[in-house]
Formats: structure tokens, C-alpha cells, sequence
């Protein structure tokens, strides 16, 4: 799995050493993402087969998150090492895109009226989820000093395992304790799915919004990053 390269801070300057409460802002949108990818792992079978997808159909149909991870992740990694933007950074700016894409196809997915539409979003939404999911990746090394990077990396792991848990849990938590339908009508997909969706889509946006809008990057060390960083594109130097 690719990972980007940590971003060179400015000249001379050491990374101060973050408190608790700063790896876990700059962590949280981990939470957020690992939420939606898990939600439609869990949900995304059931999903299929109340839109009447045969069984020898369903595999090719998830095919969707190896190969757009495959092709994605190294793109995105090699663009956001090569972005700054003086308010918003270096990894920010595909945090908010990833985010803001794959909460619309989250409030889309549970209302598809078709196998295709349904399929067709979940690439989308996997595509989505990797332009954020990967420059949180490097947004530690970004970040913290040598000396805290295990800290920040346990903190992400805990995140996605929390946000994991609690989204494959969702829709049974709608239907057994907030007593929302589980029960398909006509072969439409249950409201206890439909609700964990759009409840999997505001935390999604919210936990990256929160990082966003809590965590600063460090500005790039070399001033003719940019430059240089064209001229690699010109001599076919990508990665």
C-alpha cells in the first residue's frame, strides 16, 4: 500500500513536541473515514442483493475497493506531496474533497434504484475515500517528531477500530435500540440501513471537518519546491 512521504517543514525549524489532545484532532478524521469505509462493507451485500443482484454478480461488484485503492493511492500520495497551499496546507485540501464526495454518495447509496447506480457509487465512494484516506497516512510524519510518531500512528489505529466497530454495528444499533424498520418492503432497502447510512455520512464529514479545522501543517523547507517539483513532471519524474 502506498504511502506519501512525510512533508520537510521550513528551514532550521524542529517540530514541537504535540499533547495528547492535538494527536488525537489531528487523528479523529481517521475516525470518520474508517466509519464510512465500514459501513459500506458491512451493508453493501445486503444492499445488492435487495436490488436483486445474482450471486455470481456480487463479487465482481466489490471489486471496487482494491483497484481504486490500487490506482488511487499512489496518485493521491504523489499530488498532495507535491501541494501547499499557504492557508490550507499540504494533506488538507484532499482530506475536504475525500470527505465532502464520499458523504454524498453515503446520503445517495441507501436510495439507489438500481444495481448499476448502487455499483457506480460505490466506486465513486472508494475513489473518494482513498483521496482521504491517504495523505492521513503521511499527516503524522507531516507532523509529529520522530519521537511521538509510534504515539500518533497508535492513535489512528484506535480511531479506525473504534469508527469500525461502531459502523458495522449501525444499523443493528437503528433497529434494536432506536427501533427504526428493519424489515425490506417490496424489496426496498430497510430503514435501519437507510438511517446508518445518512448517520455514517454526517460523522464521516464532521470527524474530517474537525481535523481540518483544529490541525495546522508545516510550510515546505525548500522555497523552490514548486519548481522543482515541475521539473520532475517535465523530465517524467512522478514518484
Amino acid at each position: 500500500m502506498s504511502v506519501s512521504t512525510p512533508a520537510s517543514t521550513a528551514k532550521g525549524f524542529v517540530k514541537p513536541r504535540l499533547n495528547f489532545s492535538q494527536i488525537f484532532n489531528m487523528s479523529f478524521g481517521f475516525f470518520g473515514i474508517q466509519f464510512g469505509w465500514d459501513l459500506q462493507r458491512a451493508n453493501m451485500g445486503p444492499i445488492y442483493e435487495y436490488l436483486k443482484a445474482s450471486p455470481d454478480q456480487i463479487p465482481l461488484l466489490f471489486l471496487a475497493a482494491p483497484l481504486t485503492g490500487l490506482i488511487v493511492q499512489p496518485i493521491i500520495g504523489h499530488m498532495s506531496d507535491n501541494t501547499w497551499h499557504p492557508r490550507w496546507g499540504r494533506r488538507r485540501p484532499y482530506f475536504f474533497v475525500g470527505a465532502l464526495l464520499s458523504t454524498i454518495c453515503l446520503f445517495l447509496m441507501p436510495n439507489s434504484g438500481s444495481l448499476w447506480m448502487a455499483a457506480g457509487l460505490l466506486w465513486i465512494l472508494d475513489t473518494s475515500g482513498n483521496i482521504a484516506m491517504e495523505p492521513f497516512r503521511a499527516f503524522v510524519a507531516d507532523k509529529l517528531p520522530e519521537s511521538q510518531r509510534t504515539s500518533g500512528f497508535a492513535m489512528q489505529s484506535f480511531l479506525i477500530g473504534l469508527g469500525g466497530s461502531i459502523a458495522s454495528a449501525l444499523p443493528w444499533i437503528m433497529s434494536n435500540i432506536f427501533h427504526v424498520s428493519n424489515a425490506s418492503t417490496n424489496g426496498s432497502i430497510p430503514s435501519s440501513v437507510e438511517f446508518a447510512f445518512y448517520t455514517g455520512a454526517t460523522i464521516f464529514f464532521v470527524a474530517v471537518l474537525y481535523t481540518i479545522l483544529t490541525s495546522k501543517e508545516y510550510p515546505p523547507e525548500d522555497p523552490d519546491w514548486k519548481e522543482k517539483s515541475k521539473q520532475k513532471k517535465r523530465t517524467g519524474q512522478w514518484f
